[in-house]
């Protein structure tokens, strides 16, 4: 889509066939080889197009975005979320607070693909890229931790197999949240960012009954979380060890 009344012409055929929301790719890509992470990819105003339409459909708009430009002009242009964040600069994470926008920063990320990177013989393009971003990506996410920027756990999913995605809360503590913060990024504020808070994010009346146990005290060492000694869904236990 090459201007706004593209964006919007796209958007409605990709809500009409059932999307929850829309993700706009604002900037290019660190593991899309051939592409640039701090090059922007839309222009504000097609950005914007988006966000007004999928707005028209009671939903929102998240933006793949990691150059600080395309970071500014998804925010401006009123996008719910930006994810990865990898080159964000000051000014780009002060806008993301005074608008409240939600960074999902896939900060374990880095470590996993790099190290599988280097085992699979991924491209050099990828691997150059991929260590270009992943160590500025950690100071930029500190800076939005000390910022008050909402922060919701995301994975990039599918990067790296389901079912590691706890290890990044000891991740995001490293690097400048508290096991508390870092558990509720997962939870409550995750809730929120999808709209969901009505139904999920924490234990209260009249919502799911989704829930894990381990054991031991989480937040002396959040790590804890990557061993799960109980589930429950819908109120019902699927497992328990």
């Amino acid at each position: 889509a090459n201007s706004p009344d593209e964006v919007r012409r796209v958007v409605r055929e990709i809500l009409h066939g059932g999307a929850d929301f829309i993700k706009v790719i604002a900037t290019g890509a660190v593991l899309t080889e051939g592409t640039v992470p701090s090059a922007p990819e839309f222009t504000e105003a097609e950005i914007r197009a988006a966000v007004e339409e999928t707005a028209l459909y009671e939903t929102h708009v998240a933006a793949h975005a990691h150059g600080a430009e395309g970071i500014k002009r998804a925010v401006r242009a009123g996008v719910r979320s930006i994810e990865h964040g990898s080159l964000m600069d000051d000014e780009s994470i002060a806008l993301m607070a005074e608008h409240g926008t939600f960074l999902v920063a896939d900060v374990w990320m880095g470590d996993w693909s790099i190290e599988q990177g280097e085992r699979e013989g991924w491209s050099p393009d990828v691997m150059r890229k991929l260590r270009e971003t992943t160590d500025v990506q950690r100071e930029g996410f500190a800076k939005a931790v000390e910022a008050g920027v909402r922060i919701a756990f995301g994975t990039d999913s599918g990067t790296y197999p389901h079912g590691m995605n706890a290890k990044q809360f000891a991740s995001m503590v490293k690097y400048g949240m508290t096991p508390l913060e870092a558990i509720r990024s997962a939870t409550v504020v995750a809730a929120e960012l999808l709209g969901w808070r009505d139904r999920v994010g924490a234990l209260e009346p009249g919502l799911f009954a989704d829930l894990i146990a381990v054991e031991g005290d989480v937040m002396n060492d959040v790590d804890l979380l990557t061993d799960v000694a109980f589930v429950m869904k819908g109120g019902r236990v699927v497992s328990a060890t």
